[in-house]
């Protein structure tokens, strides 16, 4: 029995170390693997995608000087304060509805002074020296009328880039130019005053084309009316 423990203890000491880690890897069982399920993907906060699409708005470039009119669309943010993040028209009396503050009148005012304007009401009740930025987003739809002898009459919106009036050239165009009988040098431009009876004036399209006078500005509401030539 000795000669027996004696004759084992010699081969442990003979034996390669990394043969007896194999031995004891493949006599010691492994654990069953266990599969970790993965967790679900968060679901996106409402408010955060809400402020994220509010805050890629793109804004227009409005012209120096501009005031704001009824149906204008604004984006309002206040730094800081994503609850009062706001995007609408102003309605027909000039009137936006501004979070904390209700309905506030914003028509007839720069786009600096309604900034100004939110930026008191805030720190009047609600806000430590609040930095509010007020945006144009979309202009108001201002239209104007073109009849007569030209190809497409009708009504027809400013365009974005020149909401206050656009050139008389420029809106006979848009209506598809003049017909074969037309007569630009006659041209009557019909004008609502406010407070008064529509003022009526007479254009000479030809000598504006050639460079021979000022250019004629149409504005908002006015209709044209292209003669007829009578010969």
């Amino acid at each position: 029995m000795r000669l027996l423990c004696w004759t084992y203890a010699l081969l442990v000491l003979l034996t390669p170390p990394c043969v007896l880690a194999q031995a004891n890897v493949f006599d010691s069982p492994r654990p069953p693997a266990v599969a970790v399920p993965s967790a679900p993907p968060a679901a996106p906060n409402a408010s955060s995608a809400t402020s994220s699409a509010a805050s890629n708005l793109a804004s227009l470039s409005a012209p120096v000087g501009y005031r704001l009119a009824a149906n204008d669309q604004v984006a309002i943010e206040v730094f800081g304060e994503d609850d009062l993040r706001t995007n609408g028209r102003l309605n027909a009396e000039g009137n936006l509805s501004v979070p904390l503050l209700g309905s506030v009148h914003l028509a007839g005012l720069t786009l600096s002074q309604a900034t100004a304007r939110l930026s008191e009401l805030y720190g009047r009740d609600y806000l430590v020296n609040p930095k509010v930025n007020v945006s144009l987003v979309g202009y108001a739809k201002r239209r104007y009328t073109v009849l007569g002898q030209v190809n497409r009459p009708g009504s027809y919106e400013m365009p974005d880039g020149s909401p206050d009036g656009i050139d008389l050239l420029e809106a006979i165009a848009t209506a598809g130019g003049y017909t074969r009988i037309a007569a630009p040098e006659r041209i009557t431009v019909r004008r609502h005053r406010d407070g008064g009876s529509d003022q009526v004036l007479k254009v000479n399209a030809k000598k504006l084309a050639k460079g021979d006078g000022d250019t004629f500005l149409v504005i908002p509401g006015d209709t044209l009316t292209v003669g007829e030539s009578i010969f």
